[in-house]
């Protein structure tokens, strides 16, 4: 029996030393085992190399703001654990994780008698949110952010309203494959029959791959350029603005503060798709809700600027495609300004690939580490960039100190990579 939070995180933290697991088995014997929660979920199941968390973050204030009382899975979590589970925002309480845990660490401890093996700490977790999710009465609808994949996520078997696709990148190659169309077919496992689908992904051969799958299963789809639109966007002081044309309506002046044109394609997603449950008679959401949920969205992380005087933003860009959008919300909302860039990130990125696009916008180019299995060194980081303005620290605390000390009145200090670094630098810098 566990007694305490610290207890419990201990034990759920623990888990981690098995890896990355694969399958749904697992998941489906501790299901069975807890009287099928996830069958009773009314919920929305997104997946994407990109975009997941903002996107999930839009669609529950829309909801939340036209009168729903909203549940989100996501991962990772910045500041504290229990934000992996949460109610209209607001993490469930340490008393909540402590029961659950005592709920699921028997299972687990059977489980790991079986030929099924021990499950892993994500799968430990989503167990714990399908439970809490399952056996609540006042929680109206639940959106469930996939941890990996989509087709052998743990996430992966319920049966939700809608599956939501956000796009598509080269993102845990060796788990996922090596080209965009092994990489969406991955994706589109999430897919049910007869459940529909609406994607955001432009590529191609990605594309090609949700339609095909959609079309076995009989899943309606809604594609992006092709089905909805994005129409008169500019970028604002205050962020985006723009329009969405979706087969029903059109809205215009649509505003939101997180900036980018990634955001906005995921900001029109989420409209979509609340537009589409509201046509099927799953919820009802005037137009009011959509613009002042979207307006009022705010996904730490995300081009977040957690200081004014000197300025520092921070921005989980972790993959090639992210460092792409966050080059492009550079030159649109910071042009002319001197940038200063603290990076760190994981062995399982191209960062090559990064590496090279992000050195070409930074003054100045600092590499860091942080306490995690799969970091990659700051001397490893370093030796790989060819920045002629370049420096390297382990600690990166002494990292943000030194930058910090440096800058001038109108420079700009970003520090990106890893989300799992952000969670841990967020706090330090806001303070």
């Amino acid at each position: 029996m566990i007694h305490t939070y610290e207890e419990a995180l201990h034990w759920i933290h623990s888990r981690l030393r098995l890896g990355i697991k694969p399958g749904l088995k697992r998941m489906e014997w501790m299901m069975e085992r807890l009287n099928h929660p996830e069958q009773k979920i009314k919920g929305i199941h997104v997946a994407g190399t990109n975009g997941k968390g903002s996107t999930v973050c839009y669609l529950r204030n829309i909801l939340q703001e036209a009168g729903y009382t909203v549940g989100t899975f996501t991962s990772p979590y910045f500041e504290m654990f229990n934000e992996r589970i949460s109610v209209n925002g607001k993490p469930i309480s340490n008393e909540d994780i402590v029961n659950l845990v005592n709920i699921v660490k028997p299972l687990s401890e059977e489980l790991e008698q079986t030929e099924l093996g021990s499950p892993s700490e994500f799968e430990v977790i989503t167990a714990m949110a399908f439970y809490y999710f399952g056996t609540s009465t006042d929680i109206d609808i639940v959106v469930f952010e996939t941890g990996l994949g989509g087709r052998l996520d743990s996430t992966n078997i319920f049966v939700p309203l809608v599956s939501v696709i956000t796009n598509i990148g080269f993102d845990h190659m060796d788990l996922l494959g090596n080209s965009l169309s092994e990489i969406a077919f991955e994706k589109a496992g999430i897919i049910k029959q007869g459940v529909p689908v609406i994607t955001s992904v432009e590529q191609k051969e990605a594309l090609e791959v949700i339609v095909k799958r959609s079309k076995e299963l009989e899943s309606r789809y809604h594609v992006m350029n092709h089905d909805y639109f994005i129409k008169d966007h500019h970028s604002i002081t205050e962020g985006e603005q723009f329009t969405v044309r979706t087969p029903n309506e059109i809205i215009e002046d649509l505003e939101i503060t997180m900036r980018g044109v990634h955001q906005v394609k995921n900001a029109a997603l989420a409209t979509m798709v609340i537009q589409h449950l509201h046509l099927e008679g799953h919820v009802k959401v005037p137009t009011s809700a959509i613009k002042t949920g979207l307006k009022q969205s705010i996904w730490i992380g995300r081009f977040e600027q957690v200081s004014s005087n000197p300025t520092v933003i921070i921005d989980g860009a972790h993959n090639p495609e992210g460092i792409e959008s966050l080059i492009n919300t550079v030159d649109r909302h910071l042009e002319n300004r001197s940038i200063h860039i603290i990076f760190s990130a994981l062995k399982d990125k191209k960062l090559e690939k990064m590496l090279e696009p992000l050195a070409s916008i930074a003054e100045t180019i600092t590499f860091t580490s942080f306490d995690f299995p799969r970091v990659t060194s700051a001397r490893e980081l370093y030796e790989m960039c060819d920045h002629p303005e370049k420096n390297y620290m382990e600690s990166w605390k002494d990292a943000i100190d030194t930058v910090r000390s440096t800058l001038k009145e109108d420079d700009v200090l970003l520090i990106t990579g890893s989300l799992y670094f952000l969670s841990e630098i967020r706090p330090y810098v806001l303070r």
